[in-house]
């Protein structure tokens, strides 16, 4: 049919899978997934005063900007912002920042902390499972090191929450894994609980150099599109084979054989049951487009193109297929589909109606600074006379990072009944000598920077600090 009635039916068809494909999966399409998920997350926020911020320069992350505004949660959640309750727990802590900025906390939608951890050596380099084009059936999480010094690091730049990521290597890498920034031992203890699981997936250069050269994959860009497909077709019959099996009766499954599992076919199958959200790695326009085809074609949507040097050029596209941009705020021309990037990309990606602009990092250093990302973007646009206010921009880097991993249910924004993600910055956040005075994540103080018993040190690190120390 016409392009418009296909958005249409693909933004119906999102909504629905969103809310309600988690019951379509197990009683019409019998989802693939085993009946208790694998590897739970065992995160469970610790108790906290109920604690009220005063007297703040508050961006909702909803598009609002609050002045003198009071933010109140209890029990990890937020219970009020704007005015100041007339009624408080008496045991309630206040803490009066005198005009400070406040803020969600700063949610990267694409980061390898953990899985490139530091000190950054062989033994470390565990992002790129490079055995195959198509490796969906490894999932990042069981390559993240909680020890990574880069956890503590990023939660001192405001960071509550990340997607981690596989490499680019592949047409398909894997499964991502979102985290909640808190320290633990265990992978299963930063797990944000019910966070949606990503699929990695790249096109362009990186699959075709990585597999050209290894002469066991595509080497072409058309040879990627045709491994996208090959997938994509396996996937299809996989799941129509297992729902038919769900479909029959008790009596019938005896006689019937029951079809093996398949780990690799297995998630690829979450995604065309609307359970697993598409992170594609792509810069070209041509290429984007392309695999917007692809997703109609096998039925299926894509959550979120990362780096998207070139998103400008099809940013009405984007908001119209309800596909956000998570977008560098400056990276361009390290390769060639690198090499048409311009400063205002996420500026001109966020300016149509519906559009959902991410700024991201892909960096070990920039998750530090992430709101200095969003800084130079929004110059940029402002300088092209976009007119973006730090109300808007500050949705790149949460409410818009949220919704790209499926959370925004959840954390993104400091809205009534959502979790106390929160950051109390010494300034403006949106300037370059902007820091985080104290970060909560489930409204627990994390991070205080005039408190070392609050700046949490790896164990990797606790000796090598010591020693130093003296």
């Amino acid at each position: 049919t016409d392009r418009k009635s296909w958005v249409i039916y693909m933004k119906l068809l999102h909504r629905f899978r969103r809310f309600a494909g988690t019951f379509l999966a197990t009683s019409l399409l019998a989802s693939t997934s085993t009946a208790d998920t694998p590897f739970p997350s065992t995160y469970q926020a610790p108790s906290h005063t109920p604690t009220i911020i005063t007297n703040a320069t508050v961006l909702t992350g909803t598009g609002q900007k609050l002045e003198s505004a009071s933010l109140y949660f209890v029990d990890g959640r937020i219970v009020s912002v704007g005015e100041q309750p007339k009624t408080l727990s008496e045991d309630t802590r206040v803490i009066d920042v005198d005009g400070a900025w406040v803020t969600p906390g700063i949610i990267d939608v694409h980061s390898h902390l953990g899985v490139y951890p530091s000190p950054g050596v062989d033994a470390h380099s565990d992002g790129n499972e490079a055995t195959a084009p198509v490796t969906a059936e490894v999932w990042a999480e069981h390559s993240v090191w909680p020890q990574d010094p880069g956890f503590g690091r990023a939660l001192a730049g405001g960071i509550t929450a990340m997607q981690i990521l596989p490499g680019s290597a592949n047409l398909f890498g894997g499964r991502g894994v979102t985290l909640k920034n808190v320290a633990s031992v265990t992978y299963q203890g930063m797990k944000f609980p019910g966070a949606p699981y990503g699929l990695k997936m790249a096109c362009g250069e990186n699959p075709k150099r990585v597999y050209g050269r290894k002469g066991s994959g595509p080497s072409t860009r058309m040879g990627n599109i045709a491994g996208y497909r090959a997938a994509w077709i396996k996937a299809t019959d996989y799941r129509d084979e297992h729902a038919k099996y769900a479909a029959l009766s008790d009596e019938e499954k005896i006689e019937a054989k029951k079809p093996k599992r398949d780990l690799e076919l297995e998630t690829l199958a979450g995604v065309l049951n609307g359970d697993i959200i598409i992170h594609m790695h792509c810069y070209r326009a041509d290429e984007m487009m392309t695999i917007l085809d692809l997703a109609k074609e096998f039925n299926y949507t894509v959550g979120t193109f990362h780096h998207g040097v070139e998103a400008y050029k099809i940013s009405s596209e984007l908001a119209e297929n309800g596909v956000c941009g998570a977008l560098w705020a400056d990276w361009w021309g390290f390769k060639m589909e690198a090499y048409d990037g311009i400063q205002e990309n996420i500026a001109l990606v966020d300016r149509p109606e519906g559009s959902c602009s991410v700024v991201h990092s892909d960096s070990d250093e920039g998750i530090q600074r992430l709101n200095q990302e969003a800084t130079k973007a929004m110059s940029r646009g402002n300088k092209a006379g976009m007119n973006i206010p730090p109300e808007r921009a500050i949705k790149w880097i949460t409410s818009n990072a949220a919704k790209s991993l499926g959370i925004d249910d959840q954390t993104g924004s400091l809205t009534t009944g959502l979790m106390a993600d929160v950051v109390i910055w010494n300034g403006n956040p949106f300037s370059v000598y902007a820091k985080a005075n104290q970060v909560f994540i489930d409204g627990v103080e994390r991070y205080n920077r005039d408190d070392p018993t609050k700046q949490p040190v790896s164990d990797f690190e606790l000796g090598q600090l010591l020693e130093v120390s003296r």
